[in-house]
């Protein structure tokens, strides 16, 4: 894993690319949970998510790795899709994009427009993942994974932000996908010599990571049904586990209705947009809200990639 140095040498990499995104402690949700509430707000990046870092930083070492790279290839259900075309956009270089059938269409659109070729296949993403996999050989491009150290190191550039920008934290809720974000999050504090405790956050209906997590080994769901699409993982990575294991207080359980209501809740009380992930850390905090009463905690608002016809019927 990286160090200091080189988590700050990913912030000068991207930040021409990509503003610091704020971190804000918002009165009303103060006063819904009693207790002091800072958002960092990923919401705010190019592509309404965190994993643009991680793209930027993965196709910039992997070029000056192999040079003479044709073409890249990804699987997403859109955050990781999007970020890996922006990036390999300012490349220079093609990518494919292949999500389940069925996915987001504007999530789909929007990787379009950043000029990728977007191909649906599979019930999921562990499906859509395998396709691109067959496809790289056949195409012979270069496989991008959902998680690498350098996607990693990218993404935890929002968590040096929020730890070095918000007084000290009592406890920090992040969304788990795959687990670039979560895995980001414990090594910034780490490094930054910091007792802030991480708490990972899970569908309730993908709940593959919490299982793995309590058995302290790989278990893998038949399925991963969930209105938060970007923590629908059926097959947890081996890597992330044993440093979440190893760095994370525990994993929170939020169910589908719990997410409607903190997505509601945002934009009741910070006219902020969240996509489900992006809402699942505060559906966490509401979830333990006693045992954070009077302390400081923050969550992390990692997306707003929602579909509008989805959005509004959750709002109404």
């Amino acid at each position: 894993m990286f160090d200091l140095a080189a988590l700050r040498q990913a912030v000068n990499l991207i930040r021409p690319s990509i503003p610091a995104t704020p971190q804000f402690a918002w009165p009303l949700l103060a006063e819904r949970l009693g207790c002091e509430v800072w958002v960092k707000h990923e919401n705010h990046t190019p592509t309404g998510a965190f994993k643009v870092r991680g793209g930027l930083v993965y196709v910039d070492q992997l070029m000056r790795r192999e040079p003479g790279i044709s073409g890249l290839i990804s699987a997403t259900r859109g955050n990781h899709g999007q970020s890996m075309a922006l990036a390999a956009r300012k490349a220079g270089l093609p990518i494919v994009i292949v999500v389940p059938e069925g996915n987001a269409r504007e999530k789909n659109a929007a990787m379009a427009a950043l000029g990728a070729e977007v191909i649906e296949h599979g019930r999921d993403f562990d499906a859509a993942r395998a396709r691109a996999a067959e496809l790289a050989v056949q195409r012979g491009l270069h496989f991008v994974p959902s998680l690498h150290p350098d996607l990693i190191r990218g993404v935890a550039t929002y968590a040096l932000e929020l730890f070095e920008a918000a007084p000290p934290l009592k406890r920090i809720y992040v969304p788990i996908g795959l687990g670039s974000g979560i895995c980001g999050v414990i090594r910034t504090r780490d490094l930054l010599g910091l007792d802030t405790e991480v708490v990972g956050v899970v569908s309730a209906a993908a709940d593959a990571y919490a299982q793995s997590f309590a058995a302290g080994r790989i278990i893998c769901t038949d399925s991963a049904d969930t209105i938060a699409d970007g923590m629908a993982c059926r097959m947890p990575q081996p890597e992330a586990l044993e440093i979440i294991r190893a760095g994370a207080a525990r994993i929170v359980r939020v169910d589908d209705d719990e997410i409607r209501r903190a997505m509601r809740i945002y934009h009741e009380d910070t006219h902020n947009l969240a996509e489900g992930a992006g809402a699942a850390a505060l559906a966490a905090l509401i979830q333990e809200r006693e045992i954070n009463r009077g302390e400081r905690a923050a969550v992390v608002l990692s997306g707003a990639n929602v579909d509008r016809a989805a959005l509004a019927a959750i709002l109404a």
